[in-house]
């Protein structure tokens, strides 16, 4: 990934296409556990299987915790500028000269820009603000552990 955007509030990356096999094991169980032999040897292409559209998407590195709930700080999201932006999508914006992730919220004609961490407050969208979706959040990638 080379980066190509740094502020306070977000990192943006755009990625790399060069084909990227990796095995895939099966489906790994949440409940019980399996028997080894279920598993498939097949390969996977993440660019593939996280990117639909190549031209439209790049790589966002969350910062911040006005997202927690739905993403942590280091997080790297999938946005994809060519998905449509609508009600309950999360976003991210470019507002008022800022950058920032949250979830569209659109009732009654007003437009609000909602942070998952309830210690944040709502974004109100009036007529005095300069808002542009800059794309849809599709997938999130998180280290555990």
């Amino acid at each position: 990934m080379k980066k190509v955007f740094t502020s306070s509030q977000l990192e943006i990356y755009s990625p790399e296409f060069s084909e990227l096999n990796i095995p895939l094991a099966g489906v790994a169980s949440a409940g019980p556990f399996t028997n080894v032999d279920d598993f498939v040897s097949e390969r996977i292409d993440l660019n593939k299987l996280l990117i639909r559209h190549p031209e439209a998407t790049f790589y966002a590195k969350v910062k911040g915790n006005s997202m927690s709930g739905d993403f942590n700080d280091g997080d790297l999201l999938v946005v994809d500028k060519a998905e449509e932006w609508s009600h309950g999508k999360i976003a991210l914006c470019y507002m008022d000269g800022e950058f920032t992730v949250k979830r569209i919220d659109i009732e009654k004609g007003v437009c609000r820009l909602m942070p998952s961490n309830p210690e944040y407050k709502p974004i109100t969208v009036t007529s005095e603000n300069t808002l542009m979706i800059w794309g849809i959040i599709v997938y999130s990638i998180r280290k555990h552990g």
